[in-house]
């Protein structure tokens, strides 16, 4: 982005920051936390009965039990359990980092009994080796550990800045140690007084402190060093876009800012346009979509912390179900920012390519920025994998974050997006070969070659697109097509016409199975329950989405796709229609041909061109002389 460009819309962001300031400043908001029984805009003190006549539902989810109106099915998801959860061990193991540099050891519930399975350590060796490190301490200098739901004085404070009903809170405070304080902000006061009645139902007013205040407000209220959050957490109803600004400035040095984005539509492709917009990139429709969102959120990311000096690294990029998660860690520092758009601080320069494609004809698509370097860190993954498999009672989801986390650490970190068989094998109308064929093929002609967690059919690899259209070319002359049905502009004749100058062997390897598929992890997602994805923007009074939005559900369901039709309704329609190789002759079915076999009898085309009826111009054309046009009979 050039220098041009970038001035304006830092102006016009530093000008909305000053806004909200002097809206916050005029209303009188408090800058500190507030006290969770005494919220601002009068809404109602934590713990305050409420009126017996509105129904709730209960819902027990990890550590955490909250309440929610049974009419408003938006404030939980159980699909987004997952996500939740991976949530939590992230920040717990980013709380282990964080909290070890200063001397503190947190205690996991049911992290050590596993540990000690792991190790295979004698209760004679584990007593011994506790007595070492006890001698090796004085009396003064015992380790400091935080637990559970206690407050850790040097510990972190998160921000959830979209909490609904306090479920993720309050989860972090019953499941997450070394926490200092968790402000559980929404802007909606009846999500607060959900919030307040949840952290006093779970116990956690001593931790969790509600707060009523439009998001973006919030965190540039906490701009300054002292007053950052370690961790924030930002899960919106559709974009994350209007709060990006804001939480790049408003975490600390080093700190964790975990951000969803379920506007999947927009950075699918659907809207280029609109994806512009709102993350300053163009999304392109192709099989890669899922990971071009993720790099797109990334490079977006990265572009406004880049106008305060500031740079993200990401620690994990997961795509899932219907929305991306990243999590990345924000630092300061000006030669990284310059590093961000340019190597070596002089002007980077892409790869030179012609208007067409030089394999298939067909004219390049342009699309990004995109952020192209490694979207994980392995090592982080690693301590998050290995938290979660040797402690799998902790997480409802411990299953699928194994397996999800385990394609992610055998993936390719340098080859960023990814091709697809069904889309390798559509292009040239051919047969599509097995996942270990065309690994196997890539793997023999010496190339590198990884799943992606973000399509179960992907295929990851560094083999130039020359050498992945000869492997192609291979498998065809194996599974031939038929070249006369071609048509001679198509990509499928024009790729296939060319000879493929490396020769593929589709031997099996024993290296083509990664781990993860020979031990059958839950690497992808089933679908959970009906009807399953986003829920409905929340509406105002809480109404319930009842019957009518049932019946739009399922009027929308598959609502591009033509139902069903019955097949004695099939077989009567299509025996309405001759048979063309019956009239050549060359039909064998006979009978049983869904097509009919009769010639129409004369009363048959005297009914298919019927002579009653009004006339048209086009029916019966005027002969010579004869007048016609309007008002004329």
């Amino acid at each position: 982005m050039s220098r041009a460009r970038i001035l304006p819309w830092l102006n016009l962001t530093l000008r909305s920051a000053c806004s909200l300031c002097r809206a916050g400043f005029m209303e009188g908001q408090p800058q500190g936390l507030p006290n969770p029984a005494e919220m601002e805009n009068g809404t109602k003190p934590c713990g305050e009965e409420r009126p017996s006549e509105i129904q709730e539902t209960t819902v027990t989810e990890g550590a955490a039990k909250i309440a929610f109106p049974s009419a408003n099915e938006v404030f939980y998801n159980p699909v987004q359990e997952f996500n939740r959860d991976l949530t939590c061990a992230v920040i717990t193991e980013f709380a282990r980092i964080q909290l070890a540099a200063k001397g503190i050891q947190i205690k996991v519930p049911g992290e050590k009994d596993v540990q000690k399975v792991v190790v295979d350590l004698s209760e004679q060796e584990e007593e011994k080796a506790e007595m070492k490190e006890g001698a090796n301490l004085a009396p003064g200098d015992q380790p400091r550990t935080a637990a559970v739901g206690e407050i850790c004085e040097e510990g972190l404070r998160v921000l959830e800045g979209l909490a609904a009903s306090g479920l993720r809170s309050i989860r972090f405070a019953r499941e997450v140690p070394g926490l200092q304080s968790v402000v559980a902000n929404d802007a909606s006061a009846r999500a607060v007084d959900l919030i307040c009645r949840n952290v006093q139902l779970n116990g956690v007013a001593h931790l969790v402190h509600p707060r009523q205040a439009d998001a973006r407000m919030l965190m540039y209220q906490h701009q300054k060093v002292s007053e950052r959050f370690d961790v924030i957490d930002l899960d919106p109803y559709g974009s994350p876009a209007p709060f990006l600004d804001a939480a790049v400035q408003a975490v600390s040095e080093g700190g964790l800012l975990c951000v969803t984005c379920t506007d999947m539509a927009v950075l699918a492709g659907n809207s280029g346009e609109t994806c512009y917009s709102k993350y300053g990139a163009m999304a392109l429709k192709s099989r890669a979509c899922h990971e071009m969102a993720l790099r797109i959120v990334l490079h977006s990311l990265d572009l406004r912390a880049n106008c305060y000096q500031r740079f993200v690294v990401p620690l994990l990029s997961i795509s899932a179900d219907f929305y991306v998660r990243v999590f990345v860690r924000v630092f300061t520092g000006q030669a990284k920012v310059k590093a961000s758009a340019r190597v070596k601080f002089s002007a980077a320069c892409g790869p030179p390519v012609a208007p067409e494609c030089e394999h298939c004809g067909q004219r390049h698509q342009l699309g990004g920025p995109l952020w192209a370097e490694p979207i994980h860190d392995l090592d982080f993954v690693g301590r998050v994998l290995e938290a979660v498999s040797t402690n799998p009672g902790r997480f409802h989801t411990s299953e699928r974050i194994r397996g999800v986390l385990s394609v992610i650490t055998e993936e390719l970190p340098d080859v960023p997006l990814y091709y697809t068989l069904d889309q390798l094998s559509s292009t040239i109308h051919c047969s599509t070969p097995s996942l270990l064929q065309l690994r196997s093929a890539l793997l023999h002609a010496g190339f590198q070659v990884s799943l992606s967690h973000a399509c179960k059919n992907a295929v990851k690899t560094d083999a130039p697109s020359s050498a992945l259209w000869d492997i192609m070319r291979c498998w065809e002359k194996e599974c031939p097509v038929k070249r006369e049905r071609l048509s001679e502009t198509s990509p499928a004749f024009r790729i296939l016409s060319v000879e493929p100058r490396l020769q593929a062997n589709f031997t099996i390897r024993d290296d083509a199975n990664p781990s993860s598929r020979q031990r059958g992890l839950k690497r992808f997602q089933a679908n959970p329950e009906a009807n399953w994805g986003p829920r409905p923007r929340a509406r105002p009074g809480g109404k319930a989405a009842g019957e009518a939005m049932e019946e739009r559900r399922r009027l929308h369901q598959n609502k591009r796709k033509e139902p069903a039709e019955d097949p004695v309704q099939r077989a009567a329609r299509l025996k309405t229609f001759p048979c063309k190789r019956f009239k050549e002759g060359t039909c064998q079915r006979g009978d049983e041909c869904c097509y009919s076999h009769s010639s129409p009898t004369p009363e048959d085309a005297a009914e298919a061109t019927p002579n009653d009826g009004p006339k048209t111009p086009y029916q019966n054309p005027p002969g010579p002389g004869v007048a016609t046009g309007p008002g004329v009979d």
